[in-house]
């Protein structure tokens, strides 16, 4: 594959962006601000030199990734934005205001792939020096840091025993019909109406009577099992198409509810986890734990997100806090001096613990330090905003590398529309000290009053 090539220029049958868009809009000053060489870069590090047609330009590509994580946008939305909005479209490098898209759906899925998390981190980078160059963040915010771990809830639906058999059942059917499988019988009819009892039962506090449903559901599908097994024995090609999802079902209907080790809790996304952060709400979720950090100041533009970063095997808080606070220094370029964790912390893997403080510690603690204390909370609103306004609430990416990838841009696109924010109030405060502040006019006297 070719490396990609940036050859847009100005169409001069069509109208130029700079004749429509506003030159004092945010996201045009922070298209202005960004350094998209580094991005071209670090981005084009994947590519090399070739035959081939050459790919989609990587502002294009970057620019894309960033609106769709700042804005909360599915791909569908964010192509239809993007066809409207000149804005979208300068920022992401046009000259010429375009009717058409210059890239195709399914292109934000290639390319988000093929970057991975250990380049996506370029953009969460980038918007740390954006931020750094504009006096929305200093030097001394990334010296003292506040770490924590939130759920990053995957797109499943909540797993239960009858729904994991039913599906399980379903898609072994489907995949024996499209590779021409005689089935000896599908069981489809009655493993429904089953599944369906089995909720009945449930709700209605019926568990003998449940628990005989799922029985029902579970010899089916152990009967299908093996008869497709005797189906296939002998053919290497069908053994190799059936083998992922019949491993996967033979755990569905072995699996127990309290057994040790890994368990399957949706056949689509097989590396989700089932994570218990104790909150009345919502007692457990189901993806992957991620690791946030923040300044533990007040930085003038807001609570930018240092690091994230998705964690499988859901591991312990405290295992997790060197590699986040090397992630911190490496992505920031500053050396951390103190390090805002709560209890869940305790016994941690920091080599220093010194530079450490946990929530409720009392000895060496200044008054200095215990205002920073008071500040580790600001992390929780932070974890909300990439969760409600970021796509974190909820991640459609698949597979383990679609939760890394998810994790960074969300934090990306959470840091990006900070710095909107923040160049909309130094537009604003521009303003305010160019032009001079005029009297307000006198109010008229009423006639009566004249005469």
């Amino acid at each position: 594959m070719a490396r990609p090539r940036d050859e847009r220029q100005q169409d001069l049958l069509r109208p130029s962006l700079e004749q429509i868009i506003d030159p004092g809009h945010p996201l045009v000053r922070l298209a202005l601000r960004m350094d998209w060489g580094f991005l071209e870069a670090r981005f084009g590090a994947v590519y090399r030199a070739g035959a081939g047609q050459p790919p989609l330009p990587t502002r294009l590509m970057a620019g894309l990734a960033i609106l769709k994580h700042m804005h909360a946008l599915s791909d569908e939305a964010l192509c239809a934005r993007w066809l409207e909005n000149p804005y979208f479209q300068f920022f992401c490098g046009e000259h010429s205001f375009r009717h058409d898209l210059p890239f195709d759906r399914s292109s934000l899925t290639r390319w988000r792939q093929r970057m991975g998390e250990e380049r996506l981190v370029a953009l969460l980078e980038e918007s740390l020096s954006v931020a750094h160059g504009t006096g929305a963040l200093a030097t001394r915010d990334l010296e003292r840091v506040a770490v924590d771990t939130t759920v990053q809830p995957k797109a499943v639906a909540h797993p239960t025993d009858a729904r994991l058999t039913h599906r399980a059942l379903v898609k072994l059917v489907a995949l024996a019909r499209r590779n021409g499988v005689q089935l000896r019988q599908s069981y489809l009819r009655v493993a429904k109406r089953a599944a369906i009892l089995v909720g009945r039962y449930a709700h209605a506090h019926q568990f003998k009577r449940a628990r005989r449903q799922l029985k029902f559901l579970r010899t089916r599908l152990g009967r299908l099992i093996r008869d497709i097994a005797r189906k296939i024995e002998g053919d290497e090609a069908l053994a190799a198409r059936f083998r992922p999802l019949l491993l996967l079902a033979q755990r569905v209907l072995t699996q127990e509810q309290r057994q040790r080790g890994r368990k399957v809790y949706a056949l689509h996304a097989p590396e989700v986890e089932c994570i218990g952060k104790g909150k009345a709400k919502a007692p457990y979720e189901f993806g992957c734990k991620v690791s946030v950090a923040t300044p533990a100041t007040r930085p003038r533009g807001g609570q930018f997100v240092l690091h994230a970063r998705a964690l499988h095997g859901n591991p312990f808080d405290g295992h997790t806090l060197k590699a986040a606070i090397a992630d911190v220094e490496a992505i920031s370029g500053v050396a951390v001096k103190r390090i805002h964790v709560d209890r869940g912390y305790r016994g941690h893997d920091y080599a220093d613990r010194f530079k450490v403080w946990i929530t409720g510690q009392v000895r060496r603690v200044t008054a200095a330090i215990r205002k920073e204390m008071r500040r580790r909370a600001a992390i929780e609103p932070v974890i909300g905003h990439l969760k409600a306004g970021h796509r974190m609430e909820r991640n459609y990416l698949k597979g383990f590398e679609g939760d890394r990838a998810n994790a960074v841009l969300a934090a990306a696109g959470y840091n990006f529309r900070l710095l909107l924010r923040w160049l909309a109030l130094l537009l604003r405060a521009l303003i305010q000290l160019i032009l001079p502040s005029s009297p307000p006019a006198a109010r008229p006297l009423p006639a009566a009053q004249n005469a």
